[in-house]
């Protein structure tokens, strides 16, 4: 099996400035705010190197969970370990149907410090995030795998991580 990551994040936006000259037209007034698009793409041998992927759905349980990155779900079902690898990148989605919000964080107990010590990250439903490690992450193990999830009830999250 190989991985190939195709990574693109882009936040385009045109800016019409305002009609304060006669010597403009609409069109040459809008300003296109493109440059801090990324696009890239990562394999085993890149720079960001990429090995191992899981996607899937994760549901609390009476508002509390945890992401293993040593025991995680992959493709149909397979079982992924992380041990040994970084994540290289990640996407967090939560569901739109969801009640609350879900709080991520470094776990209590073998927490992986995804962006640096005592993070947090809340998602409101329908909000997304994707994180770029950019080879900067710890390496999963035994005393860094776990990233702790609380909210509400059965709210749930979708969630593809890629590892290298």
């Amino acid at each position: 099996m190989s991985v190939k990551l195709t990574y693109t994040t882009a936040l385009t936006v045109a800016e019409v400035l305002a009609a304060n000259t006669v010597s403009a037209a609409e069109a040459q007034r809008t300003v296109t705010h493109s440059l801090l698009n990324k696009s890239a793409v990562f394999t085993g041998t890149s720079d960001v190197p990429v090995s191992k992927v899981a996607a899937f759905e994760k549901a609390l349980v009476a508002g509390a969970g945890s992401i293993d990155l040593t025991a995680l779900v992959g493709t149909n079902g397979a079982a992924v370990d992380g041990t040994g690898l970084k994540v290289q990148a990640i996407k967090v989605i939560a569901d739109a149907d969801n009640s609350a919000a879900i709080t991520l964080a470094d776990g209590a107990s073998n927490g992986y410090e995804l962006l640096g010590a005592s993070w947090t990250i809340k998602l409101k439903a329908g909000q997304e995030i994707v994180i770029f490690g950019n080879e900067e992450t710890p390496d999963i193990g035994g005393t860094a795998k776990v990233i702790d999830l609380t909210g509400t009830g059965t709210d749930k999250l979708q969630i593809i991580i890629v590892m290298g």
